[in-house]
């Protein structure tokens, strides 16, 4: 899996465009398990192919345009094969205890059902939802992930 800026992305669909264009390729090499087993092609762009019995899979994360600009392609190549001896997932998220998952209700005038009488936190007659959660995430052999940037 690779996860990608967006100028990443935008030059992966360059490139697989033009290899579908100069080898003609009738989608027997191109693979995608989204697709049943045919490459999406046009708006949406290629998710993933299969090359050599392995498939490549494209997602975009904004955070890596955010943090390292858009003007150079930036991905994340991962692993994502489970430890054999363990069966340990290579990637696993961590939280404080009883803190993954928090509700809150931000209450305005007329409270939850719009039309009680008691203490509101805004002047606004409507009620906000809000859930929320602490999380962490850790990989288990970085040394088989790598990152690649244009240079």
């Amino acid at each position: 899996m690779f996860i990608v800026n967006e100028k990443a992305w935008y030059d992966i669909q360059d490139l697989l465009d033009q290899y579908l264009a100069q080898y003609h390729t009738d989608g027997t090499y191109l693979w995608s398990a989204k697709a049943n087993d045919y490459v999406k092609v046009g708006a949406r762009g290629f998710d993933s192919f299969n090359y050599g019995g392995n498939t490549l899979t494209f997602k975009v994360d904004r955070t890596f345009s955010r943090e390292y600009g858009y003007e150079k392609g930036y991905m994340l190549a991962l692993d994502l094969t489970a430890d054999k001896t363990s069966a340990q997932p290579p990637i696993a998220m961590f939280t404080l205890r009883g803190g993954d998952f928090i509700s809150n209700k931000y209450l305005g005038v007329g409270r939850e059902n719009g039309l009680s009488s008691g203490e509101v936190a805004s002047p606004v007659a409507g009620s906000k939802l809000i859930n929320w959660g602490y999380s962490g995430i850790a990989v288990f052999n970085p040394y088989r992930s790598y990152v690649a940037r244009e240079i």
